[in-house]
């Protein structure tokens, strides 16, 4: 009896282990839900401290005119669309851009900052498009133009969050990312984003070069670091993962022996 025990408690223990081996480390994944992105408490202050370029007030500008025509764009897919997708992706949407409007007005009224209080030419035009529209047509303008506007300001928060010297403008920058990566998967979401009408990113001046350059021998640190160089990971799981097996083998043999 202690035999058998013995070579299943081993057994149990053997397959326990080699299936953590072999199974493959899957990411987490936030909590589902459709509320307001809460920005990080990533330590960054607001206090206005920091030298205010001309690029730090066309963003700050730029993020209160997003607000002005996509909250009336969300509500408005809310009462005239007939998908219940793109109603709730109206309704978080302009829910959110309520939220960064404030944080965006916080900001600006720290560094004195006018702020408009009207949409642009552009953006009235575009709301104007989706009062005339119906049904699908309404659905797919109110998409293309909110992708599309998403996708233009992204790489510009990204230029502001990376270089500006001012503390408000860098956090504003921290959290508008957030919501406007959250929109632009929300959108996304929708499943009719006609990827094709989406500008496309200018030809690089000099392929290949920039702030960190890349070359073979960082290629080749990048494949062996943490490792045994030349010996990928995987191959080294399934050695240990043989050498394990022999042994449960090897034990349970000598203890049917015994």
């Amino acid at each position: 009896m202690r035999t058998r025990r013995s070579s299943r408690w081993l057994v149990g223990i053997s397959a326990a282990f080699l299936a953590f081996l072999v199974s493959p480390i899957a990411p987490a994944h936030a909590a589902p839900g459709d509320g307001v992105p809460v920005p990080p408490k990533t330590g960054l202050t607001d206090k206005g401290v920091g030298a205010v370029s001309d690029a730090d007030k066309d963003f700050v500008i730029k993020v209160r005119l997003a607000g002005l025509w996509e909250i009336p764009a969300g509500n408005m897919a809310v009462e005239k669309s007939n998908d219940p997708k793109v109603v709730a992706i109206g309704k978080a949407i302009a829910a959110q851009h309520v939220v960064l409007d404030k944080l965006d007005r916080d900001a600006a009224a720290k560094l004195n900052i006018d702020l408009p209080n009207t949409p642009n030419s552009d953006q009235m035009f575009w709301l104007q498009e989706m009062r005339q529209a119906k049904g699908q047509q309404f659905d797919q303008i109110f998409v293309d133009r909110l992708r599309a506007a998403h996708g233009k300001i992204f790489p510009a928060i990204a230029t502001i969050r990376a270089s500006t010297r001012n503390d408000a403008v860098r956090k504003l920058a921290q959290e508008t990312n957030q919501f406007v990566l959250t929109h632009i998967t929300l959108l996304e979401s929708s499943g009719i984003v006609d990827y094709g009408s989406l500008p496309t990113a200018p030809a690089p001046a000099n392929p290949g070069s920039g702030p960190v350059p890349v070359d073979g021998q960082m290629l080749a640190a990048a494949s062996t670091s943490g490792g045994i160089p030349g010996v990928s990971t995987t191959v080294i799981l399934i050695v240990l993962a043989a050498a394990l097996v022999v042994g449960v083998i090897t034990s349970m043999r000598i203890f049917r022996a015994r």
